[in-house]
């Protein structure tokens, strides 16, 4: 399942697996479509190899820049190339309080995302509970733009169907011949590493329960489910 070249994301994610992948791509099985309820910045699944992929992110955001670089392609490159150059403190919280403002649909909004992801602070995606993005400003230096990585995805696009689904509901979409990899926030190891929120739902005990139960469910039906997580009860 392993190439010896790897794709890198595009963008910044925190408990990304892209420095991983050696240990993750061994155990997924072959299969006729790879499907990712927690996408993420999406290292698994740009690495792996199956006819077909089904991601899907309860972050809307997140997908929709994705559909949009599937949609446009090197268009939606340049317009994001431009933005990309801005740099500064005062420039980003411009472009936060933009973002915040436009309508969830707009293209602008995808091409601030990816503004707001690539300077931010530590590549942080983080709401407040209005769901406004409040990730503070990283810092002044130049950033590197990832163009080549942003072709890679929009070529490998063409085999995907995206999706912006709570887990439960996405999973139902599961049939024989898929393998599915789940990366979902981590359990927590203690109550000052609690940190779920990469939407403005955060992802709780009462969610890692549904998707354990779920991955079972699943599995019975001839489904593998491989899952990332701490190795808690």
């Amino acid at each position: 399942m392993e190439n010896n070249k790897k794709s890198r994301p595009f963008l910044k994610w925190a408990g990304g697996k892209y420095q991983i992948l050696k240990h993750i791509l061994p155990h997924l099985p072959p299969g006729k479509r790879l499907v990712e309820p927690f996408v993420g910045a999406g290292a698994v699944f740009l690495n792996a190899h199956y006819p077909k992929y089904l991601i899907n992110d309860i972050n809307y955001d997140l997908i929709h820049v994705y559909k949009s670089l599937k949609k446009y392609g090197p268009d939606f490159i340049e317009q994001v190339k431009r933005l990309h150059d801005h740099h500064g403190r005062d420039k980003f919280y411009h472009y936060r309080q933009r973002f915040n403002e436009l309508n969830k649909h707009d293209l602008e909004k995808a091409c601030l995302f990816f503004y707001l992801n690539r300077h931010g602070y530590n590549g942080l995606c983080r709401y407040n509970s209005s769901g406004e993005y409040n990730v503070p400003f990283g810092d002044g230096r130049k950033k590197y733009f990832p163009e080549k990585e942003m072709h890679v995805f929009q070529a490998k696009a063409k085999k995907v169907s995206l999706k912006n689904e709570c887990f439960n509901t996405f999973l139902d979409h599961c049939k024989p011949g898929d393998v599915v990899y789940c990366d979902p926030p981590y359990v927590p190891l203690s109550d000052s590493a609690e940190f779920t929120q990469y939407h403005h739902q955060a992802f709780g005990l009462d969610a890692q329960k549904q998707l354990a139960k779920k991955a079972k469910a699943l599995a019975k039906h001839g489904i593998p489910v491989i899952i990332s997580n701490h190795d808690v009860d």
